[in-house]
């Protein structure tokens, strides 16, 4: 099933996290992307990114890219102007210029998907699932980290997954109606600094 994706050291951890809040600020002052002078070349592997932003425990913007064809770094540049800037759920309370210095960024490095037959074989805490609804009905993740920062079963992650993200019925993924497919994640934060 699912492995974690190759360990970034501490430094590339760090040039991810400044890479990120540069562009976090770029984006929401609606200037150009800022120009990233060179990085570790751990961070030239291509791989997929989560970047999530928040106030205090208040979600600001999460958005992120399964597969990349570009190097990490790029992706997590994008999509943490995306996180700040794109994320719908936040169109009628955007990110002002006075918020970013208070935001923390949070960012997901992603292994490969991988589907799983039975979806219960999930493990919480270390797998995020993607489910995708048959015939392209709805698609929708959760990242590993949800299932432990909410305190839930397999069934209430794999159900809430369904109903609040691919907006499929919650037993979709039980039913057939859907396929999940399992990743990990290394996870990192401005909070661990």
């Amino acid at each position: 099933m699912a492995e974690p994706p190759t360990r970034l050291s501490d430094g590339a951890r760090r040039r991810l996290l400044e890479i990120a809040r540069a562009s976090v600020e770029a984006a929401v002052r609606r200037q150009p992307a800022p120009r990233i002078e060179a990085v570790e070349p751990e961070l030239e592997q291509h791989s997929g990114a989560f970047v999530t932003l928040t106030s205090g425990h208040r979600l600001r913007g999460c958005i992120g890219r399964f597969e990349a064809r570009e190097p990490l770094w790029r992706v997590v540049a994008a999509m943490a102007r995306a996180a700040s800037t794109e994320d719908y759920r936040f169109s009628g309370d955007p990110i002002t210029p006075a918020e970013v210095p208070e935001l923390s960024i949070e960012i997901s490095v992603l292994s490969p998907m991988q589907q799983i037959a039975n979806p219960l074989d999930i493990v919480l805490g270390v797998h995020g699932i993607y489910v995708v609804g048959k015939g392209g009905l709805g698609a929708g993740t959760y990242l590993p980290q949800v299932a432990t920062e909410f305190h839930m079963t397999k069934e209430e992650f794999l159900s809430s997954c369904c109903a609040h993200k691919a907006g499929l019925r919650p037993d979709a993924w039980r039913t057939g109606e859907a396929d999940v497919f399992v990743y990990t994640a290394e996870v990192f934060g401005e909070q661990e600094r």
